[in-house]
C-alpha cells in the first residue's frame, strides 16, 4: 500500500505520517528531510525553485524504485512529499495503477491560521519534526502554489480537520 500525505505547509504532514508509520508496517518517505541531508548544504542564494524542483525529481526516482522494492516484501510507503500539486500526486497514482499497487490519500484539511501559528512555533522550537525554517514569505508562497485536491482525488481518503 502507499500512502499519499497530502496538506499545506504547518498542516503536520510529518507528524501524521509517523503516527500512521506507527500503527502499519510502513516506510516513510519525507522530503524535507532528504532535501535537508541531501541537498540544503550545497545550495546557494542563487538558488530558486527549479533548482529545488529537480531535485526533488532525481529523489522521487529513487523513491519509486525503493516503492517497488518495498512491495515485493509487503511494506507499505507513507509519501510525505509535499505533493502540493494535482499533476505531483497524479505522478504517483499513475504509478501505481501501473503497476496494481494499492494506494490511498490521507488529506490534513487544517484551517490556514493554525498551519501558520504551527510554523512559527516549529521555526522557534526546532522540535522533532524540524527540518530548516520556513519564513513567513515562504509560507505565503505556498499558500499560492498548493492545490487543493479535487473531489475525484478524495472518493475514499483520509480526511483530517483539526
Amino acid at each position: 500500500m502507499v500512502h499519499l500525505i497530502v496538506g499545506n505547509t504547518g498542516s503536520g504532514k510529518t507528524t501524521y505520517a509517523q503516527a500512521l508509520k506507527a500503527n502499519t508496517n510502513a516506510i516513510v518517505f519525507s522530503i524535507d528531510t532528504w532535501n535537508k541531508t541531501l541537498f540544503l548544504p550545497d545550495k546557494t542564494p542563487t538558488d530558486g525553485l527549479e533548482w529545488f524542483l529537480e531535485r526533488i525529481e532525481r529523489s522521487e526516482t529513487m523513491i519509486l524504485d525503493l516503492i517497488h522494492q518495498l512491495e515485493k516484501t509487503g511494506t507499505d510507503s507513507i509519501l510525505d512529499l509535499g505533493l502540493s500539486k494535482f499533476k505531483h500526486r497524479e505522478k504517483f497514482r499513475a504509478f501505481c495503477s501501473e503497476n496494481n499497487y494499492e494506494i490511498t490519500t490521507h488529506f490534513l484539511d487544517i484551517p490556514k491560521a493554525v498551519r501558520l501559528e504551527r510554523v512559527l512555533k516549529r521555526n522557534s522550537e526546532k522540535g522533532d519534526t524540524f527540518e530548516f525554517e520556513v519564513s513567513q514569505s515562504d509560507f505565503d508562497f505556498m499558500e499560492n502554489w498548493f492545490e487543493t485536491p479535487t473531489d475525484t482525488e478524495l472518493k475514499n481518503s483520509t480526511i483530517i480537520r483539526q
